[in-house]
C-alpha cells in the first residue's frame, strides 16, 4: 500500500533567504519580504554614493512597512550588526543603542541621588 508523501521541510537555511524570515512572527507582514534582500545589505567594497542610494531605497520600503517598529526593535535587541532594519542603518542603530545606554545609566543614578538628598 502506498503511503502519502510528506512535504520536504527546509532544514537548511538558503543563502538567498532574507535574514528577517527567521526573526519571529512579525516578519510575515514585513514589506521587505517582497523586495530583494540585497537592497537591505551592502555588498563588499560598495562605493559610498551607491551605499547611500541603496540605503535610501531600503528606508523607503521600511517607511511603508506595517511592522517597521517591531523590525527596528528586533534589530536593536539582537543587535543586528549589518543592513537596514526598521528604517535604520547599522550606524543609526548604534546611535540609538548608545542613547538607550546613557538613558538607562542616568535612570539608575537618579534614584540614588534623590534618596541621598
Amino acid at each position: 500500500m502506498l503511503q502519502p508523501i510528506e512535504p520536504v521541510k527546509d532544514t537548511v537555511t538558503s543563502p538567498y533567504r532574507h535574514p528577517r524570515d527567521l526573526a519571529g512572527p512579525w516578519h510575515a507582514e514585513a514589506a521587505c519580504r517582497r523586495d530583494e534582500a540585497g537592497m537591505f545589505f551592502a555588498p563588499s567594497k560598495e562605493p559610498t554614493a551607491a551605499r547611500l542610494s541603496r540605503e535610501e531605497a531600503a528606508k523607503r520600503v521600511c517607511a511603508r512597512c506595517p511592522v517597521m517598529l517591531e523590525c527596528r526593535e528586533h534589530a536593536l535587541l539582537q543587535p543586528e550588526p549589518y543592513g537596514v532594519w526598521g528604517g535604520l542603518t547599522a550606524a543609526e542603530r548604534r546611535v540609538v543603542l548608545a542613547r538607550r545606554r546613557r538613558r538607562d545609566a542616568e535612570l539608575q543614578r537618579s534614584p540614588r541621588i534623590a534618596a541621598a538628598g
